[in-house]
């Protein structure tokens, strides 16, 4: 039986039916989120394989709260909480998940969520839950931000959801926000997901990027599959706050602690990041130059939204970049409100190769 038949049927029509597709390995990567290169670092793996054998066991075997708490997770915490001045940090399995505890956990019976529009779709996922309330402001919008915070006075605990650098549009988070949700005594989440890596005097997010001092209402996300090269996902938040998901966030209770390798490589790639920040920050402002000067698209990371508008046009741009040996993301709605073609100038790749590509696009556009 065909059960979804016309379901299927719908999303071809409309030029949405998406599929998967081994990755080839012989064209350039303009795509994926490996946005330092470190998913190719083979020093890193052997590193991180090397250490592994040492131990007697090479797996979590159990969620956190029965007996999968190793001391590789702790030792990668307490890094993190030294690199990035947060009090407390737990590690888990992804970004998507982290954002799903983070919701799910925290707006309660009485409290109001505040997210930006564009808030990735893992939180969204969460404010369908029944005991979520959750209004949406304009992206960026922080104006409308605060006129809703003035009209929902009477609730128990505001929270507030922004990313630091948005997936798809590439930009960063309005500093405002930060004074925002102290004034309102607003917990605050920023999902770094795309910033964790990438921006800020230390590379380690927008919090670093604008100096913010870190409070008691903030929080932090970001995940371990993009910059760092390897899987899962952490949070950073007050001892308070970790300590509160620890008993509360059902993705961390319930599900088996990241796996040993995954946390020890990127272990591995923060210290790498660490030591060769003033490196990494060099190579970043080359490429975001290049962009600007053969795209004449600012960038603040390395994610470079071109708008197409066209579900159809944009896969036929991807498939004729692919068939010269580039890859780039095609993103559709309802991804994004109007299709764009998402190119990644991620270290991973020439300066050369980069150049390259972006007088294909420029082409291709014009």
């Amino acid at each position: 039986m065909n059960y979804y038949e016309n379901e299927l049927k719908a999303l071809k029509y409309s030029n949405r039916f998406r599929v998967r597709k081994v990755v080839n390995e012989d064209v350039l990567d303009f795509a994926s989120n490996d946005y330092l290169g470190l998913a190719h670092k083979k020093e890193l793996h052997i590193a991180t394989c090397k250490e592994l054998e040492k131990l007697s066991v090479h797996s979590a075997k159990a969620s956190m709260l029965v007996n999968g708490y190793h001391q590789i997770h702790k030792d990668f915490e307490d890094i993190m909480i030294r690199a990035s001045g947060f009090e407390d940090c737990v590690v888990m399995g992804s970004g998507f998940n982290a954002n799903i505890a983070l919701i799910e956990s925290l707006v309660r019976k009485g409290d109001i969520l505040f997210m930006d529009e564009l808030y990735h779709a893992s939180g969204v996922l969460a404010t369908n839950l029944e005991s979520v309330n959750v209004v949406f402001f304009k992206h960026n919008d922080m104006d409308h931000l605060k006129k809703l915070l003035k009209q929902h006075t009477q609730v128990k605990r505001k929270i507030i959801a922004v990313e630091g650098i948005y997936s798809m549009d590439g930009d960063l988070c309005d500093e405002e926000v930060f004074k925002i949700a102290d004034n309102e005594d607003a917990l605050l989440i920023v999902d770094e997901a795309h910033s964790s890596g990438i921006i800020g005097q230390n590379l380690m997010g927008i919090f670093d990027y604008y100096n913010i001092e870190i409070k008691p209402n903030h929080i932090k996300m970001g995940t371990l599959g993009k910059a760092y090269g390897s899987f899962g996902a952490f949070i950073l938040a007050s001892k308070h706050i970790v300590e509160y998901l620890t008993n509360r966030a059902k993705p961390i209770i319930y599900a088996t602690a990241l796996s040993l390798y995954d946390t020890l490589l990127a272990k591995k790639s923060l210290e790498y990041i660490l030591e060769n920040k003033e490196v990494i920050k060099d190579e970043i402002r080359v490429r975001q130059m290049i962009v600007e000067r053969e795209l004449d698209i600012k960038i603040d990371g390395l994610i470079v939204p071109i708008l197409i508008k066209d579900n159809q046009k944009v896969i036929k741009i991807k498939d004729e970049l692919l068939v010269s040996g580039f890859s780039v993301g095609g993103i559709r709605q309802p991804t994004v409100p109007q299709a764009i073609i998402r190119l990644i100038a991620r270290l991973g790749q020439s300066e050369v190769q980069l150049i390259e590509i972006c007088k294909k696009l420029a082409k291709i556009i014009k």
